[in-house]
């Protein structure tokens, strides 16, 4: 027996040939679309490629260039701090702080700019609509810097005190809530370490003002006071020679930039007079100078007999002090008459006679 092929089976039905159409005219137009587009899509490819490309040489060349300038510059701080005047022109570890901390915000800055950039310029190459993207990122920023505003103002205010030098590592200053040594600078922070040796951590943002003590000069003032009968020439002319003598001594010298000066009488009183002292001094120093003066001029004026007024210890007054009679006498009290009504309404109440 012999089998043969039906003739319905050999011939596709319509409902079959029609999917393979539908696949073919599919195929057909996938192909042509990507024919059409290919070229789009290569072109959109190496665009963004060179974007990133450039934008990651970019940003590498330009922060390299930011820390080649910044260690340049502590080398020249380094090599300055080796010359006769370079350890009282320049501090080196205030240099490289300062400098770190400027090449720090560059850096950053410089990253921030070219890599936002980029990202922008791609998507713009890709057909995205960027006006909801950049208005979502306004209301985020906006509620960042609510959320986070004492943290911008730090930021922001430690900026600015770096780049106009208000302060550096090893100033005496006074900021208001803390007076100390700046022991470190920082964008958010700065470090002082008080006269008792206790660190202060202080926002940047909560200083309201800045005194520095160590920048252009200092001024040393010292009061003497003598007793009102004693020689004010001769006083004086030993308080100048005390401060001709130390002005040439070592290291004095050097931190003594005028000559000792004196002012004369700033107080006159019945039992001292007080004679006024001043110099300028290297910034910093005033402390040391003041305490080397004193000592000096102490020991000149018993060399030459000059005799100190006596710090009054109690008032003067012209009253000698008696003890009041009365704190003696005791308040008067109700208490006190035995007949009152306050004395029978305490009276103790007798006990009951329970015999009957």
């Amino acid at each position: 027996m012999f089998w043969s092929a039906s003739p319905a089976a050999a011939t596709p039905g319509p409902h079959r040939r029609a999917s393979l159409d539908d696949a073919t005219e599919k195929a057909t137009n996938a192909a042509g679309w990507v024919e059409e587009n290919w070229a789009t899509w290569l072109t959109s490819a190496l665009q963004i490629a060179l974007i990133i490309v450039i934008a990651v040489i970019l940003r590498h060349v330009i922060r390299r260039t930011i820390t080649k300038l910044i260690e340049r510059m502590n080398r020249t701080a380094t090599a300055a701090q080796g010359t006769a005047l370079g350890g009282f022109l320049v501090n080196a570890e205030r240099r490289r702080q300062r400098s770190e901390a400027i090449g720090s915000v560059l850096r950053s800055v410089a990253s921030f700019v070219i890599m936002g950039t980029a990202a922008l310029t791609v998507l713009s190459v890709l057909k995205i609509n960027l006006a909801p993207l950049l208005a979502s990122a306004g209301v985020a920023g906006v509620a960042i810097g609510f959320g986070a505003r004492n943290l911008v103002t730090d930021f922001l205010s430690g900026v600015f005190m770096i780049l106009e030098d208000q302060y550096g590592v090893g100033d005496e200053i006074d900021a208001g809530v803390a007076t100390g040594t700046v022991v470190e600078v920082g964008l958010r922070v700065t470090k002082l370490r008080g006269p008792n040796g206790a660190i202060w951590y202080i926002r940047n943002g909560e200083v309201k003002r800045i005194g520095n003590l160590s920048q252009g000069w200092s001024t040393a003032t010292v009061d003497v006071m003598i007793a009102p009968n004693q020689d004010l020439d001769r006083a004086r002319e030993v308080i100048t020679a005390v401060g001709e003598e130390m002005s040439k001594a070592e290291p004095w010298n050097e931190q003594l930039w005028e000559p000792v000066e004196v002012l004369g009488l700033s107080e006159v009183h019945l039992d001292s007079v007080t004679i006024s002292v001043s110099a300028k001094t290297m910034p910093g120093k005033a402390l040391g100078i003041e305490r080397e003066l004193r000592w000096r001029i102490k020991k000149a004026l018993d060399t030459e007999g000059i005799t100190l007024a006596p710090r009054p210890t109690t008032p003067l007054t012209d009253e000698p002090t008696t003890p009041d009679p009365s704190a003696a006498v005791a308040a008067p009290s109700a208490l006190a008459s035995p007949t009152s009504p306050q004395s029978l309404a305490a009276a103790p109440i007798p006990a009951p006679n329970l015999s009957k």
